[in-house]
């Protein structure tokens, strides 16, 4: 019996590794991992703004990677895929300062303030005007501005809408930027952006960079003041930044008035309209006749946030996290040894950020017919949290049960079967009829965008875990194991 026993395990291990090495699983590692995290969030490569020199460097050491593994350039400047997006570089000096009866009080850059990544650049002290939620909606009949004069003066709103509608009308989407048109077409000449200090986890101080529609005024500071910082310019009117939207919210009419204080600001910003940037795309052709025609998308956005006047949004979760299980993915199909089925796509998209530029671009950009992309897998802030999603899994279900079957057998890590729909950059593809999973952690958002997402706050071994099953799934999927299947919408 223990003879029996004994022979058995024996085969089992060798069945192991031979398993192990034939799918390419012993090439990932999260000591590789972490080490192209450290890279990439690293102040070389200046928190990856796409138009930035850091982005660039960033591209260009992704293409090293690819050319060192060997893989064919699959861009339309050899392993680049150029496009054109917003460009807001933020220099030093960034200064926001208080003046009130005289006394002036200075605050710092990413505890106190941070600046909207639209932001434009100019010098003044100037009074400040509260304007409630910057909502001026005449057909709406909701006006925060009305009978309050903002001309010459700096305004403060708050960053987000309010949680109820008027009238029964949505109110848009009014994003931060839409709000600081409006003021400034009113005569403003900068605005004070401050969270809504009543919600259970009132938004941060995030980076942000150029997103949503409508012109760049170069001379129109944008800044994202702190709740405490509110409270101050408030001081003179009897009422707390709380205070306000409470009343606000209650009534549903607006409370818009002068506050008898005055800031100062400075910022320097440089902006371009077309500034170059790219995805970094390369292919492992399939061994298979007919199927190497067929193509899996494996990919993940490189980009983040950048730097504000020397502070530094590593985006280490955010997503080099993801960036760098794509890098390690394609190694691991290349020292694995493998040779699949269809095709592989491996890309490092630019600007999702902004908008899903990038995939966007990708996707607007390919020749090969829609129905030729089998799957598409994007891996997006997967180094931090405690259990592992794979999104689209209600659209896609067939290929989510490729996911979860190697889960129950290897990791035992994820969480039920998940949204509908693309998400992220899975999106783009996911509008096109393309299966899609969305791998990404729960709870990974606790430094999303801010200074704090560096490579010493992630969960390394989930993280490898997670990139393990992403892997292994591609492979089912290039290995021809997998159907293409019509998604639910």
């Amino acid at each position: 019996m223990n003879k029996i026993f004994i022979t058995i395990l024996f085969f089992s291990t060798t069945f192991f590794v031979f398993a192990q090495n034939s799918t390419g699983l012993s090439e990932i590692s999260k000591e590789d991992l972490i080490k192209n995290i450290r890279i990439l969030s690293s102040p070389d490569f200046d928190g990856r703004l796409p138009g930035s020199e850091g982005y660039n460097k960033a591209a260009q050491f992704v293409a090293n990677k690819f050319l060192e593994l060997g893989l064919k350039p699959a861009g339309d400047e050899k392993y680049f895929q150029n496009f054109n997006v917003e460009y807001n570089k933020i220099e030093s000096p960034a200064i926001f300062k208080t003046i009130i009866d005289g006394d002036t009080s200075n605050y710092e850059l990413g505890k106190d303030f941070v600046l909207r990544g639209f932001t434009g650049s100019n010098k003044f002290t100037l009074p400040v005007v509260f304007c409630g939620y910057g909502i001026s909606r005449t057909g709406l009949g909701y006006d925060d501005y009305a009978g309050v004069n903002v001309k010459n003066k700096i305004v403060m709103v708050f960053k987000q809408n309010p949680k109820w509608k008027n009238n029964d009308k949505d109110w848009g989407t009014n994003y931060p930027r839409e709000k600081s048109l409006v003021a400034k077409k009113l005569g403003a000449k900068g605005i004070l952006f401050v969270s809504l200090p009543n919600d259970e986890k009132p938004q941060p101080l995030i980076g942000s960079v150029m997103h949503g529609e409508g012109e760049q005024p170069t001379d129109f500071p944008q800044i994202h003041i702190s709740l405490e910082a509110a409270n101050v310019l408030l001081s003179k009117t009897g009422f707390s930044i709380s205070d306000v939207q409470t009343k606000i919210d209650e009534k549903k009419k607006p409370l818009s008035m002068n506050l008898a204080t005055k800031a100062q600001i400075e910022i320097n910003a440089s902006y371009e309209k077309n500034a170059r940037t790219m995805n970094v795309v390369a292919m492992l052709e399939g061994s298979d006749p007919k199927l190497k025609n067929e193509f899996v998308v494996i990919g993940a956005h490189l980009d983040h946030v950048g730097s504000q006047a020397g502070l530094l949004f590593p985006g280490a979760n955010d997503n080099a996290s993801g960036s760098a299980a794509v890098l390690e993915i394609a190694e691991a199909f290349i020292k694995g040894g493998i040779q699949p089925k269809r095709s592989v796509i491996f890309i490092l998209f630019a600007s999702e950020e902004q908008g899903l530029n990038g995939s966007k671009h990708f996707v607007n950009s390919w020749k090969k017919g829609y129905d030729k992309i089998a799957a598409m897998i994007n891996l997006d802030c997967i180094g931090y949290g405690d259990s592992i999603q794979v999104g689209n899994g209600k659209s896609a279900p067939k290929l989510w049960d490729i996911a979860n079957e190697i889960d129950e057998t290897s990791f035992n890590s994820m969480v039920g079967r998940t949204w509908s729909g693309g998400g992220a950059d899975a999106t783009p593809f996911f509008e096109k009829g393309i299966p899609c999973l969305y791998f990404v952690t729960t709870n990974s958002y606790d430094h999303l965008h801010l200074p704090s997402d560096k490579v010493e706050t992630l969960n390394s071994g989930l993280y490898e875990k997670v990139v393990k099953l992403a892997h292994l799934t591609a492979l089912e999927i290039a290995n021809g194991n997998y159907e293409r299947e019509t998604i639910t919408k």
